[in-house]
């Protein structure tokens, strides 16, 4: 899921976290897992082009549950892969905004990316990775479903 902020903010409250933001919307984390490997810093597998999708829109907080909780659900080739709901959060968004803001001042249009549900790909058994041609779907109830095609990079 991908928070984007709405409002201003520095060392933010748990309790007014919600306060901050402007909406959520679908991400898909296409990791190039032997680069994310390099380093015990994972930047070089989440940063080549191409691989963080966005969208397919931008859903303000009144559109979701009062409660916020909703399904996060990965598909590969139609097969559902990950499942959650936004309560089984490690990290609850509250939780992140407060964490994030404590080393840097948020500003309306900043994303944060939360983490994924169980089940990627490196940690099944035996691990299944992405290849050229599969189809990655990523669906949040109330929000929308982002699908993506893997290509190979040309």
């Amino acid at each position: 899921m991908a928070v984007v902020i709405g409002r201003r903010g520095r060392r933010i409250p748990e309790a007014h976290a919600w306060d901050h933001v402007a909406g959520v919307s679908c991400f898909n984390d296409g990791s190039v897992r032997d680069w994310q490997h390099h380093t015990r810093q994972f930047i070089p597998g989440k940063n080549f082009p191409g691989t963080g999708a966005f969208g397919p829109a931008l859903v303000t907080l009144d559109e979701l549950p009062a409660d916020r909780v909703v399904p996060l659900t990965t598909r590969v080739n139609g097969e559902q892969v990950q499942h959650a709901t936004t309560d089984q959060m490690i990290f609850p968004i509250p939780v992140l905004l407060a964490y994030v803001s404590t080393f840097t001042t948020l500003v309306p249009g900043d994303v944060i990316v939360t983490g994924t549900p169980g089940g990627v790909g490196v940690k099944r058994n035996p691990p299944r990775f992405l290849q050229a041609g599969d189809t990655v779907e990523v669906e949040i109830g109330s929000v929308g479903r982002l699908v993506n095609p893997v290509r190979k990079e040309e």
